[in-house]
């Protein structure tokens, strides 16, 4: 397994002299993309279905969840970046860390999931799924992670959904109109009136 793991790393990790407008592409989709999403989520609440808020709510704690799993798991069973081997070529800073699983990879795949399960804009849900393929491609070229990170963050999200899942019906009747709705439309309140977003 890790003989498999270090040979797809070294193909896709950056070459001894790479280019500079790829490196920059890479590092763009490395520490770009993760902020996206959350950027994605807002604007589904303001512009979209209102039947979908239970699901982005659900999306997002549940990634939230998944992420703390990889908390957990990085305690549990510590695996080494691949500049800690030392194995390919880190082109960023980047503490030494357990690399197995992928946080961004985790959080990208559970919201993209959750989207594609619990909303109407599932087209939302494939495009996070969509930009997860070069996030995890920049941060192998990159040489902060190795592919088995990005594939066990695969599972670890789907059980930050199973984990919130129980909770649906709690959310969908008590969390989102009593609590989440009425917060926003406090807040909201002028651009709600005059049209600009969704009440």
């Amino acid at each position: 397994m890790e003989a498999w793991n270090d040979a797809i790393f070294l193909t896709l990790n950056a070459p001894e002299h790479p280019s500079h407008a790829v490196v920059l592409l890479a590092i763009a989709i490395a520490q770009g993309a993760i902020f996206l999403v959350p950027v994605l989520l807002a604007a589904l609440w303001l512009w979209g279905h209102r039947e979908s808020r239970t699901g982005l709510l659900l999306a997002f704690v549940g990634a939230e969840l998944a992420l703390g799993v990889n908390q957990v798991a990085a305690r549990l069973w510590y695996h080494p970046r691949p500049f800690a081997v030392p194995i390919g070529h880190s082109l960023i800073q980047h503490v030494a860390d357990s690399s197995f699983p992928s946080d961004h990879m985790t959080f990208l795949v559970a919201v993209g999931l959750g989207l594609l399960a619990w909303t109407h804009e599932r087209w939302a849900g494939i495009l996070v799924l969509l930009l997860a393929v070069p996030m995890a491609w920049s941060r192998l070229y990159l040489g902060i992670h190795f592919p088995f990170d990005m594939l066990g963050a695969v599972p670890v999200a789907g059980a930050g959904l199973l984990i919130v899942m129980p909770f649906r019906a709690s959310v969908e009747k008590t969390i989102v109109p009593r609590l989440a709705e009425p917060l926003y439309r406090r807040v909201f309140a002028v651009p709600i009136e005059r049209g600009w977003v969704r009440p």
